[in-house]
């Protein structure tokens, strides 16, 4: 089983995460922010990454620091499950329709992290959470975790359906990504022979 755990405790936020990327999509998710576990619920379920992400953060201030520091903690769990990231197939691109809103997502676990992003919303926030931290999770995220991540919603008018379909894409587009190859079980699917750098 390829598992990763990190515990993350600063003046801001006290965060425990683990995932299973071997799982079935069970997942165990409190942040304080609803919207977001809702997010994060999706994604485990659509990628079947088991996850459990418990934060207690600042949220008398806002939810940006919760928001942050549980993609940081996220994206460094998925690496450390990665380990050497021997056999993967390293590369993953989905669309996702949710009802009238259409996602793109393509992404490569390169070691080399970078976010193109091309999605707006029509509201300041959903639920508790300001919309304007969708992008900075994903950002986040893909520092932590060495992605190469590109992100675009291609229509939509909904805001809840573009950033659910959004998770959505990106889960199914991690579930291909971190799936084993057999036929290179044991190699690092790189001609440089590592990832990153």
């Amino acid at each position: 089983m390829r598992t990763g755990s990190i515990t993350r405790t600063t003046a801001e936020t006290d965060i425990k995460v683990s995932v299973n990327l071997d799982g079935t999509g069970v997942y165990d998710v409190n942040t304080g922010v609803g919207f977001l576990d809702h997010m994060v619920e999706q994604f485990s379920r659509h990628s079947l990454i088991d996850v459990t992400l418990h934060v207690k953060g600042d949220l008398h201030i806002d939810a940006h620091h919760t928001v942050e520091d549980s993609a940081i903690a996220l994206g460094q769990a998925i690496a450390q499950a990665l380990g050497d990231k021997k056999g993967i197939t390293r590369y993953g691109s989905t669309y996702a329709p949710m009802d009238e809103a259409l996602a793109r997502v393509a992404l490569d676990i390169s070691g080399r992290p970078i976010l193109v992003w091309k999605a707006a919303f029509s509201q300041p926030r959903l639920g508790t959470m300001d919309t304007e931290m969708f992008e900075h999770w994903f950002q986040s995220l893909s520092q932590a975790a060495g992605i190469t991540l590109h992100i675009e919603c291609l229509y939509g008018t909904n805001n809840h359906h573009i950033i659910e379909g959004i998770y959505k894409g990106f889960a199914r587009a991690m579930a291909q990504a971190i799936a084993i190859d057999p036929r290179k079980a044991d190699a690092i699917p790189s001609t440089k022979g590592m990832l990153g750098g």
